[in-house]
């Protein structure tokens, strides 16, 4: 139950947001029963009249379709926009229906109590009324038959993100919709840089990358994407008018249009919650209808929890199964980075495994592909800088830039694990096999 905003600002902030974006008034899937307000009910009534002729909604179109009176009148539309929140959308939606739950569990209580209902009959009457509000096609011959034609007419467009990397593919396939997919690695062993190629390769296969850059700026966020769009070093990307050749300079235009035409979102707020990510990621899915979504974070542990109480393992556990719910909602995949713990300093064998990552919670188990990053020159870097002379192919590779990145593939819910080798070039952020 909501003690902490009232059920008409609710019921308000909901009108109003799809006041703001009509498309939730059909994707909602909100019941006119929720508005306990006879006069909210009357406008959600409308708006779905409005909606279902593909007409535009706004208060305007509201005062020439019904009587005036009914909705409130001019002023009392006009004012809903101010209680928009497309962020609170969700939440505040989910509270709503757990009020008209708990409602219609006191009314069925107190039928019982006159009818003398049993024990089988109330329990019944309360399973029904938990999937009042959740409509949900459950009959496995409606998707049979949607697939009954599948081996003999090609796909018109691929259910899978591709990788560019086909060792990997042999894996992984790619990026399954409703799929999560975690990218683990200590700081500066490349996750970044391969959360960038993964969304620079659907880009340009011509999905939708939404990116939320949790910890890095837009900004530079975009340095990388250029440099390795473009095969420059980062280096020269910090003042490119001193330090770029003049080959480079004619290349510029060409490699920002080539960018650009991979539609990548980035949204670098901190401190997001899962909540208000699902909130950018439904307006993008409609400002783009004709690209299919895949979902990047960058990275984890640093997601604010709509629910802060508890230890870092529980909250760590609770945003990952948030995660999966939302790769399920929108259909996507979602490939989420993640820091591994320091424990992994200090074994003789460095390479990771799943149970190194930190906070790991539910993890393993909300995660339907866990990736851990390795890479031997990291650590024969940080042995040259002890002073240790040790210098091996490691040492040599760092130096020039091109380096051995290992992929380890160590859950696949539906594959084979393995381990895909590839080069990686930490001054542009390349890779290939």
């Amino acid at each position: 139950m909501a003690s902490e905003i009232s059920t008409e600002l609710m019921e308000k902030s909901l009108l109003g947001t799809m006041l703001k974006e009509n498309y939730l008034i059909i994707d909602g899937d909100i019941q006119p029963e929720l508005f306990q307000s006879q006069i909210h009910r009357s406008i959600y009534m409308s708006m779905q009249q409005l909606a279902r002729k593909h007409q535009p909604v706004d208060y305007i179109t509201l005062l020439t379709t019904v009587n005036p009176e009914e909705v409130g009148g001019a002023n009392f539309l006009a004012s809903l926009q101010t209680y928009a929140d497309l962020e609170k959308f969700d939440v505040y939606l989910d509270l709503l229906k757990e009020e008209w739950r708990e409602k219609e569990k006191h009314n069925l209580l107190l039928q019982a109590s006159i009818h003398n209902w049993s024990v089988e009959e109330i329990q019944k009457s309360f399973d029904n009324l938990q999937m009042e509000t959740v409509t949900v096609d459950t009959d496995i011959n409606n998707v049979i038959a949607k697939m009954a034609e599948r081996p003999y007419i090609p796909m018109k467009e691929s259910r899978v993100v591709p990788t560019n990397l086909k060792e990997l593919e042999k894996l992984i396939v790619g990026f399954r919709q409703g799929e999560l997919t975690i990218i683990a690695g200590r700081p500066s062993m490349g996750k970044t840089d391969v959360m960038n190629y993964f969304a620079l390769t659907a880009g340009f296969a011509g999905f939708l990358p939404i990116i939320f850059s949790l910890e890095m700026s837009k900004g530079m966020l975009i340095d990388r994407l250029i440099a390795a769009c473009g095969k420059i070093s980062r280096l020269k990307m910090r003042d490119p008018y001193q330090y770029f050749s003049e080959k480079q300079r004619e290349r510029w235009i060409s490699i920002l249009t080539d960018l650009s035409q991979t539609n990548i979102q980035i949204d670098d707020r901190a401190g997001l919650t899962v909540n208000q990510m699902r909130a950018q990621v439904r307006r993008l899915i409609h400002t783009y209808p004709e690209r299919k979504p895949i979902i990047f974070i960058d990275y984890l542990q640093i997601i604010h929890s709509s629910n802060p109480n508890g230890n870092p393992t529980t909250i760590i556990g609770q945003i990952s199964w948030e995660l999966k719910q939302m790769a399920k909602e929108f259909d996507c995949p979602v490939v989420c980075l993640a820091q591994l713990n320091r424990s992994v300093e200090s074994r003789q064998n460095k390479r990771p495994f799943m149970s190194d990552l930190r906070d790991s919670g539910n993890i393993e188990q909300d995660a339907d592909v866990v990736i851990l990053l390795y890479r031997d020159s990291y650590y024969e870097q940080m042995t040259e800088m002890l002073g240790t002379e040790t210098r091996g192919e490691g040492a040599e590779a760092f130096n020039s830039g091109n380096e051995k990145l290992e992929l380890i593939v160590a859950k696949n819910r539906n594959g084979p694990t393995g381990t895909v080798f590839v080069n990686y070039n930490k001054m542009t952020g390349q890779m290939k096999e």
